[in-house]
């Protein structure tokens, strides 16, 4: 892994909450990961138009095995 290493979007999530299971998923193997979403905090639990989405970043290193992961296709 290098210094300046891009972080790339793995995954794309409707809400708030499952983007954090992924990410204690995630980071539970060892992966680090970014959430980012353009949206303020809502107490609604859906995404109208993209707003409200939550993108799921990691190293571009591990990217394909943080989505093996996800999909459970790899358990590490």
């Amino acid at each position: 892994m290098s210094n300046n290493e891009e972080m790339v979007e793995i995954y794309r999530i409707a809400g708030e909450i499952e983007a954090q299971v992924i990410r204690g998923l995630l980071e539970s193997n060892d992966i680090p990961c970014l959430l980012k979403s353009n949206a303020a905090f809502s107490a609604h639990m859906f995404a109208i138009d993209g707003m409200g989405e939550v993108k799921v970043m990691v190293l571009e290193s591990i990217a394909n095995k943080a989505k093996r992961l996800i999909e459970g296709k790899d358990y590490v």
